[in-house]
């Protein structure tokens, strides 16, 4: 038998022994797991982070303040921001707590899936623990070979250089970067893998659920543009739940000044992770979002009118047309990193597009809208085409996957689409006038869209090569 020590660490570390090694003292602060139902509570890991900051401002959706830019040393936002391609990132980014965090997270999976089957107890419980490791495994993969490697490009997929897959737990291990199809295969296989156990129900909401997983499936094969495949994942996902939070009857209600809606009251859920931690919307002022996204939203979307903030004097410039999200946690919680049931009927509208199915695409999306529309125009008439179909899933994805990755990978992976691709211009400062303004623009080649590993990595490993043309300074 195995036994598994879990640390009592600001952050849980995950150490494996074998039983040869084992000297029946257990390490102060530290609990021993045996059984494999001590396994399955494993899995659940409230508070799982998952920081945007090495990218959040290459999205068109994100904006800085003025104050926070002019006159300052050119750090890796301001960078990103001003889309300077004429600084090296790597020499910059020392450390990426993304980086370190999802593949301590990877680790925890391996550890569970290594260890499970030589625990005590029964094989489906042991089955589901480690169906559940391997979705987490999965997802936790999925984001960063979107983070920092090109995005899937059937082309070329074979070739571009992608990232480490860990599929065993060793804290040392200095594996061969994989490409970038072979990590899409290896999430593939562990989605696959881990679907026929994973549960309708499960224990908690830190487990994942089929509704989840299927959403998880859904969102995979649409990245690789598998069609027919994504919009059979996503069905299957919206079997489970296809409940939809009703924000034009909340605004009736008098919002979340008036009515709390915390994580567990929000139905249309599918994980619970966060971008910085379960309060993370409690500190919001910085996620401020663009003029161009501002307007996007118009003046009669419960997504911004409920949630928003336009006219602070402290933190917001003036004039700008910029917003924050200025609504704590406690009052609605809003899923940034995670999934959710509108992610997966978007999804399923844009299967509908790419199909030229598209009067059921835009059906989808009015579906939508008429939860979140608050007065006039609630159903888009449908296009002529398909690429004006596909804008009108795009700006719905804008509105309603705030914050997290969701707009960057979606300019990472339409971008690798002629017909779809953005260049993006930022007209920077809008407000002050003492500062000759600027235009700045990002190509939907440029290399800011793949972020480089951090130095701390490539040190430890010499077989992790950087995706980009930048140099390593040593």
């Amino acid at each position: 038998m195995k036994h598994l020590f879990i640390i009592i660490l600001p952050f849980l570390l995950l150490m494996a022994t074998s039983c040869e090694d084992y000297t029946d003292v257990t390490p102060k602060g530290s609990l021993v797991i045996e059984t494999a139902d001590q396994f399955l509570e494993t899995v659940s890991l409230p508070n799982r982070g998952y920081p945007i900051n090495n990218f959040q401002y290459l999205s068109d959706d994100q904006w800085m303040r003025e104050a926070n830019v002019i006159g300052k040393t050119p750090n890796i936002d301001i960078i990103n921001f001003t889309f300077d391609e004429s600084t090296d990132r790597v020499a910059i980014m020392a450390g990426s707590s993304f980086y370190n965090q999802a593949y301590t997270y990877i680790n925890r999976w391996n550890t569970i899936i290594s260890l499970v089957d030589d625990s005590k107890g029964e094989s489906s419980v042991k089955q589901l623990a480690k169906a559940e490791a391997k979705i987490y495994r999965a997802y936790d993969h999925f984001l960063l070979i979107n983070t920092y490697a090109k995005a899937y490009d059937p082309g070329t997929a074979a070739t571009d250089g992608g990232i480490c897959i860990m599929d065993k737990f060793d804290l040392e291990a200095q594996p061969a970067k994989s490409t970038v199809a072979q990590v899409y295969e290896f999430i593939q296989k562990d989605i696959e893998e881990a679907l026929p156990f994973i549960q309708e129900k499960p224990m908690d909401v830190y487990h994942p659920s089929l509704a989840f997983a299927y959403a998880f499936k859904a969102k995979v094969h649409l990245f690789k543009r598998e069609i027919a495949k994504a919009k059979e994942a996503a069905e299957k996902s919206l079997s489970y739940n296809n409940q939809i939070f009703d924000m034009k009857a909340y605004s009736a209600q008098g919002g979340p000044a008036a009515v709390a809606v915390p994580a567990v009251n929000n139905v249309e859920v599918l994980s619970y992770m966060y971008m910085t931690g379960y309060n993370e919307m409690n500190f919001a002022q910085s996620y401020i979002i663009s003029p161009e996204l501002r307007t996007l939203f118009g003046t009669n979307d419960a997504r911004f009118n409920l949630f928003f903030n336009s006219t602070s004097t402290t933190n917001l410039d003036q004039g700008s047309n910029t917003a924050y999200w200025a609504t704590q946690y406690t009052r609605f919680f809003y899923p940034t990193v995670g999934m959710k049931t509108p992610e997966v009927y978007l999804m399923l509208a844009e299967c509908y597009a790419r199909e030229d199915n598209l009067s059921q695409a835009v059906g989808v999306l009015n579906a939508l809208r008429a939860k979140r529309i608050l007065s006039g125009t609630v159903n888009l008439a449908v296009p002529a085409t398909r690429k004006e179909t596909m804008e009108l899933v795009i700006n719905e994805r804008r509105k309603e996957l705030l914050l997290g990755f969701h707009r960057f990978f979606d300019l990472k992976r339409f971008n690798n689409e002629t017909e779809y691709a953005k260049t993006i211009t930022r007209v920077f400062p809008i407000v002050n006038k003492t500062v000759p303004q600027k235009t700045y623009t990002l190509q939907p080649n440029s290399r800011l869209y793949i972020v480089p590993f951090p130095l701390s990595a490539l040190t430890k490993n010499p077989k992790l090569t950087l995706n980009t043309d930048e140099k390593v300074p040593f």
